[in-house]
């Protein structure tokens, strides 16, 4: 696959190096996910020298390499590679590759030996020793007393290592640049192998190409606050763990690789609150609980038990059982009031941030809320009537006829659904986002007139050419590239057509799934997509579109 690295960073499997470019100024950075995306990622600014002169350079990459090229000429300069997880090895002929620092105050470079110079990164906690295998090194870094003015380094002819680690540097053998080339390649056709889910054809093949390079490249390997492999949502952008992000990634990986899939369950459940909620977001170095996220745990276990028999073993359904009880506590204690549904206190606790449900106030009482929750329960019951809890099924049985009874009282009428916004808990009149309709989710419970309507109004105010609106294009709220008001997300359109086809409307579902597939064809496997041009919008390299695009196509290849 041909990548560009403007869209798609280069990366590996479980690396937090990873290389990109910037689209309006061109330069092109080495840079590092550690800490999240609040934390400064460019290390390194890399320019091409000729004869003393900075040069005009094309990048040439792919899921194994990156090369860079004189513009306008077929001369290869440079090859960069990621054999191991934290190298990043570099090969230079003809000409000069220039590194520029973008330090901070104390950031300190030193030669520790001939060839070897260690680099201390203050912000990201982390060190990097530069070494010199058989090429030509020079550095200029002048010191001023608390840290380097600047660093330049000069790279010629031969090969470099770069390797990342928290405290102490352990000297070894490099691999070969060739035999490193050949590692990356070898490991990365394993999992594309498994991706592309016996998908031969040509037609949604760039889309696999991508979709498995995105997932496959953004994995870290275990550091700081993460005690097992994880799936950034992104090394462009938003390079942290969401709480309902890792879910659909988890679920992508269930059948292929399972253990894989459970660790990112395992992130939230091993950061669980002493309240029960889920953190909004881990990474490396920072959990956040700002915002907490409806439950979708059991939702997305109950399907990984569907697809792969490791997750009903015992004590991982007892795992994510216990874990899921207690999410349901935290919401039951701390998120309702007395003869009310539970509620956002955020547009982002929804994770549809700036939906025009949100628009009036907070806190709000929403249907799909009260709908997750219901539909928790009664997983939660078919589990602990697995694991012997036959009092625990009861009562989750009648927590779940409990909120079903009172959504349908309070945030129903001939109109369909709604919100409560406010301590007085007044209804909000605007019911233009898609967010109202998720209640389709426990289509199973709900009378088959209101699924009825809720389908038909998909139809005729949400579905366009490319899937579904998450604003209805003819609301004075919908905003082109407006984040909820409209783009269509990958996500909601997988709990769409998941319920559509569980429910009785098959033809529906497997018409929005085919949109979908079409719609990675024209805006790529982007954050969120405009629903009128399928333009790919904000982040262009995000692992839950890749995950959601290949769990589709499994179910296009089946026939379903």
């Amino acid at each position: 696959m041909k990548l560009d690295i403007t869209e798609i960073p280069y990366s590996r499997f479980g690396s937090y190096f990873c290389i990109s470019q910037e689209k309006d100024s061109g330069n092109v950075y080495i840079r590092d996910v550690h800490g999240g995306d609040d934390a400064p990622s460019q290390l390194f600014q890399v320019d091409i020298v000729v004869d003393g002169v900075e040069r005009e350079y094309e990048v040439r990459a792919s899921e194994i390499s990156l090369s860079f090229y004189l513009k306008g000429t077929s001369t290869r300069v440079a090859e960069m590679i990621l054999p191991e997880e934290d190298e990043l090895h570099i090969e230079v002929q003809d000409a000069e590759l220039r590194l520029r620092a973008t330090k901070g105050k104390y950031d300190t470079l030193m030669e520790l030996e001939d060839g070897m110079y260690e680099y201390h990164i203050y912000p990201k906690e982390l060190k990097l020793m530069i070494v010199n295998l058989n090429g030509r090194m020079s550095v200029e870094a002048p010191w001023n007393i608390i840290g380097n003015d600047f660093i330049d380094m000069r790279l010629r002819n031969g090969q470099f290592v770069i390797e990342s680690y928290r405290t102490v540097y352990q000297k070894k053998n490099y691999l070969p640049f060739n035999k490193g080339r050949d590692q990356v390649e070898r490991l990365y056709q394993e999992w594309f192998n498994k991706m592309k889910k016996g998908y031969e054809e040509t037609h949604y093949l760039p889309s696999v190409e991508r979709a498995s390079y995105i997932t496959w490249s953004s994995v870290v390997h275990p550091d700081g606050l993460l005690m097992d492999y994880a799936m950034y949502m992104s090394k462009l952008w938003m390079y942290n763990i969401w709480s309902w992000d890792n879910c659909f990634n988890a679920l992508n990986l269930g059948e292929a690789y399972p253990e894989l899939a459970f660790a990112q369950l395992k992130i939230f459940m091993d950061t669980q609150d002493q309240s029960g909620a889920y953190p909004d977001f881990v990474n490396d170095k920072f959990i956040s609980y700002n915002c907490i996220k409806p439950p979708i745990f059991a939702y997305v276990y109950e399907q990984l038990m569907e697809r792969n028999d490791y997750f009903k073993e015992a004590h991982r359904l007892r795992a994510v059982y216990e874990s899921t009880k207690k999410v349901m506590s935290y919401f039951d204690t701390y998120r309702t009031y007395s003869e009310r549904l539970p509620h956002y206190k955020h547009g982002n606790d929804s994770g549809w941030d700036n939906a025009s449900l949100f628009h009036v106030g907070m806190p709000v009482e929403a249907p799909d809320l009260a709908s997750f929750l219901i539909r928790t329960y009664d997983i939660l019951s078919s589990f602990a009537e697995v694991l012997g809890e036959k009092a625990e099924a009861e009562r989750f049985k009648e927590k779940a006829d409990s909120l079903f009874t009172l959504l349908l009282e309070r945030l129903y009428d001939e109109d369909g659904f709604y919100g409560r916004v406010g301590k007085n808990a007044e209804k909000i009149t605007i019911r233009t986002s898609l967010i109202l309709r998720l209640p389709v989710i426990i289509g199973y419970r709900l009378d088959k007139e209101i699924m009825d309507r809720l389908v038909l109004d998909l139809e005729e105010n949400f579905e366009t050419r490319y899937g579904l609106a998450t604003e209805s294009i003819t609301s004075n709220y919908y905003k082109e590239n407006g984040y909820w008001l409209g783009p269509i997300w990958a996500p909601v359109t997988y709990l769409f057509i998941d319920s559509l086809k569980r429910y009785g409307y098959e033809q529906a579902a497997n018409r929005l799934r085919d949109k979908f597939l079409n719609l990675t064809l024209v805006g790529g496997m982007a954050e969120n997509f405009d629903p009128l041009t399928g333009k790919g919008l904000v982040d262009t390299s995000f692992t839950w579109t890749s995950s959601v695009f290949l769990l589709l196509l499994e179910d296009n290849l089946r026939g379903d």
